[in-house]
């Protein structure tokens, strides 16, 4: 694929890399799934095919510390699975919604973007635990499919390479807009935001 020409970090929540869902099926079975590590690794990897570079922040790092032109902050809003004696058939079925969130180098939210995936896989000798985890995979495959195709399209994440997004007007800046539209000589107004939006991503 053709790289997009973006420097960007990507930090891995402690939630999104420790991910395990665990549930009950009709009152017998209880399934484990341990995604975490696997998401994390999958997406690293996705995302240093995507972009001019990648580095990796962990949840204790603060971008602050690196330079970048865009941060992504991938997660998981929700994690579902049905097994053969639910849908009546031969197959587990998985499915994954991600949330990308992308900040500008200073902390400016860019995007939030949902990813909704799906995977499928046929029961086999080797037993449902091992059909479960492979419809699981196939389900990160189909996300990585819809970030590869669609994240420049639906993120615009390319533009934060010419630099940070413009903060929304403060009440004091319009008022101080509004007094000067008379001045010969406008005002200068110069302000200095934290990077500590970022720090606002992981609800």
């Amino acid at each position: 694929m053709e790289k997009i020409a973006v420097d960007v970090a990507v930090r891995i929540p402690a939630e999104f890399e420790q991910f395990v869902h665990v549930e009950q099926v009709l009152g017998k079975d209880t399934w484990t799934i341990d995604l975490g590590r696997s998401n994390a690794m999958f997406f690293t990897q996705l995302f240093g095919h995507m972009f001019d570079s990648v580095i990796v922040l962990g949840p204790d790092d603060d971008p602050r510390d690196h330079q970048f032109d865009a941060l992504i902050e991938p997660a998981i809003d929700g994690f579902e699975f049905s097994t053969p004696g639910q849908s009546q058939s031969e197959a587990f079925a998985v499915w994954i919604r991600y949330r990308m969130s992308v900040f500008d180098s200073v902390g400016n939210r860019a995007s939030s973007w949902t990813v909704n995936a799906y995977g499928k896989s046929q029961q086999e000798e080797l037993g449902g635990s091992e059909s479960l985890k492979r419809a699981a995979v196939l389900a990160m495959r189909d996300a990585a499919a819809l970030i590869i195709m669609q994240m420049e399209r639906v993120t615009k994440i390319s533009q934060l390479a010419d630099g940070p997004l413009q903060p929304a007007p403060t009440e004091s800046d319009a008022m101080l807009a509004d007094t000067n539209q008379e001045s010969e000589e406008p005002a200068s107004v110069i302000g200095i935001f934290a990077i500590g939006g970022i720090d606002d991503a992981a609800e």
